[in-house]
């Protein structure tokens, strides 16, 4: 789940932004002026050089700036704030906007970057990069949907307060009351804001009023709302199992689980039922209407999110054109495999082979289930061992692999990744929907185990996370085509160090590959060329081979996040475009251990500054300079 801010919920692309955008908040109730701050962090570092300098001043910003922001700092395992929700109002991020406006200022004031060390001016660049881009993306805040199937603070909170939100002692507890105590005021702030949206005519389209429905109302049921018999309430069972495991007295534990039960029924409830009421009153008058295209200045804001996206400059029609180009190719590939496996057929008669053909798929029920999430752990378990043979650096951070909480499995994505707690208290996860095991071909098993966790995205966010040497705000950045990139990059990998030993494993991979490929036409088409959603579904079932269910729910979830599936198959050409350089110019000298250091030692990055990382790499090996741990 992603913890920040609703405006940064709908619109950011990355951590690294959000972190940015945060300022000068002291831990103490008074503020203390910013001439005061300056001389603070110049007379500490009076006998340090300029980098060092420049460390401590990052540091203290992200640290003042992570504490205006309560649920980020709870999925840090910090122990501040764990009674409060963020800030949704727009006061509170105009605030932010200036302190960032002044955060920069400062920043130039006190350090010149021709003082610095590459590194340290990597780290000035991205940080004045990513104030100017949300200075620039201000004008797109209104943009995003509020409550949609995909994200919304109906779905994002009390997945938060389940998996983010500990209770080890008697205060977690009272802090857990405390938030659901003020959960209905802040579900409250977000339906105002989409009845403010809608007014301004943006809301999404008709089909996604029923999703949210159905989410909110299931977190509205249970006992002792639906009666003593009724299963548990979803946040009163996970407060009790929490809080069962604290010592305390029971006239303590007794009061709390009363508040607990009251802040539910008369609090969170009924601020649930306003989401509903205020859904059924859109629904009927919103347009069946898909696109971005549709919004005020639609075309201007998915230029942008395309940008915002992508991170290099690319049209809609020429990321359309890639799309196409990228699908014949995988589609040559997969009928290699089809001679391999000696099926007789064409291609889309392969596709509906692989769709319906019951060996491809566990059988529905938890038994089908564990069998998933046991066979996808030994993938992991298999690559973990074999990850020294092309990595120098490795994860420290456990992994877990789970199934979507039932409450949210029917609106939720495929899959999908929570990054780990930095003090190991929290493993990362690899989420699995297994709502429906007929959407889950275990064919892809093996490609999509290895993109959510590793090589994947738990081993490059755990690396990030852990880097010693770089800012804090840049463990914690994200850039959509550099991570999702090197998620699908993780999906080829494994094919290059001999895995994928099953023909239809990699046919899984190709599929996964293609799917990728097909969302550059799909979203274009559906945002640019004004397809219908039911258009787009069409092509997804001409050109790939996933179910009638996953093409509906990944167009769905396009429709919904403009331009954010372009990035994934962008991001993995450009890894492979700068691999190939570095081959070509290194020759015996390459080093994929190395490459890869290059890519993951800077934490999360613009894929141009990715391009200059590896180029720097093969400039310090051509000349005898090159250092592992340089970076």
């Amino acid at each position: 789940m992603n913890i920040l801010p609703m405006k940064s919920l709908l619109l950011a692309t990355s951590f690294t932004a959000i972190l940015a955008l945060t300022a000068c908040q002291p831990a103490t109730d008074a503020p203390t002026p910013k001439s005061q701050q300056m001389a603070t962090v110049q007379t500490a570092s009076t006998d340090a050089d300029e980098n060092a300098k420049l460390d401590a001043w990052f540091e203290a910003r992200f640290m003042e700036g992570i504490r205006a922001y309560p649920e980020f700092m709870t999925s840090l395992g910090m122990d501040e704030r764990q009674d409060e929700w963020n800030d949704p109002s727009r006061a509170f991020d105009l605030e932010q906007l200036d302190k960032a406006r002044a955060n920069l200022a400062e920043m130039k004031e006190m350090f010149d970057f021709d003082d610095l060390d590459a590194s340290h001016q990597l780290s000035y660049r991205l940080f004045e990069k990513d104030i100017e881009d949300d200075i620039i993306g201000k004008k797109w805040w209104d943009h995003g949907y509020v409550y949609t199937q995909m994200r919304g603070v109906h779905s994002a909170a009390p997945t938060f307060l389940m998996n983010q939100h500990k209770i080890n002692d008697i205060e977690d507890a009272q802090n857990y009351v405390a938030r659901l105590e003020k959960l209905g005021a802040y579900l409250d702030a977000h339906t105002q804001m989409a009845k403010d949206r809608f007014k301004d005519g943006v809301f999404p389209p008709r089909f996604v009023y029923d999703f949210v429905i159905e989410s909110s109302k299931n977190v509205m049921s249970g006992a002792p709302m639906d009666g003593e018999e009724a299963e548990m309430n979803l946040l009163l069972n996970d407060f009790k199992n929490k809080a069962d495991k604290v010592e305390m007295d029971d006239e303590a534990r007794a009061a709390l689980y009363e508040r607990a039960i009251t802040a539910v029924q008369n609090g969170v409830v009924p601020a649930y039922q306003r989401i509903v009421t205020e859904m059924e009153r859109q629904k009927p008058l919103a347009s069946t209407d898909d696109g971005a295209w549709k919004l005020p200045d639609g075309d201007a804001y998915y230029a942008w999110r395309l940008k915002e996206m992508t991170t290099i400059d690319m049209s809609a029609e020429e990321i359309h054109d890639l799309g196409l180009a990228e699908v014949d190719r995988i589609h040559a590939e997969m009928r290699e495999i089809m001679k391999t496996v000696e099926y007789d057929g064409t291609l889309q008669e392969f596709f509906e082979f692989t769709r319906t053909d019951k060996q491809f798929f566990k059988p529905e029920g938890k038994r089908g289930q564990a069998a998933y999430l046991r066979e996808a752990t030994e993938f992991i378990d298999n690559m973990k061992v074999r990850l020294p043979e092309v990595f120098n650096r490795l994860p420290k951070a456990e992994l877990d692999v789970r199934a979507v909480e039932p409450f949210r499995e029917k609106a939720a994505g495929k899959a999908f990744y929570n990054r780990p707690a930095p003090d190991g208290s929290r493993p990362g996860i690899y989420y699995a929907n297994l709502y429906r095991m007929d959407a889950m071909p275990v064919y892809q098993m093996e490609a999509l185990a290895y993109h959510e966790g590793v090589p994947g995205h738990h081993m490059q966010i755990a690396i990030a996370q852990e880097l010693e040497g770089i800012p804090s705000f840049r463990k914690y950045g994200r850039y959509t085509a550099y991570s999702e990139g090197w998620g699908l990059y993780s999906e080829y990998l494994p094919k290059e160090m001999g895995l994928y030993e099953d023909p239809y494993s990699d046919f899984g991979r190709l599929a996964m590959e293609l799917w990728r490929a097909a969302r550059l036409v799909v979203d274009t088409g559906l945002h640019d060329k004004k397809w219908t959603r039911e258009e787009a579904i069409e092509y997804l079932m001409v050109n790939t081979p996933n179910p009638e269910s996953d093409a509906v729910k990944a167009i769905e979830r396009y429709i919904v996040m403009p331009g954010q599936a372009t990035a994934y198959k962008i991001g993995m050409n450009k890894i492979l475009d700068l691999r190939e350089n570095a081959k070509e110019e290194l020759g015996d000298d390459f080093d994929i251990r190395d490459f890869h250091d290059a890519i993951l030692a800077t934490g999360a990055v613009p894929l141009d500054i990715m391009e200059e990382q590896v180029e720097a790499y093969i400039e310090d090996m051509k000349s005898g300079t090159y250092e592992p741990d340089r970076l």
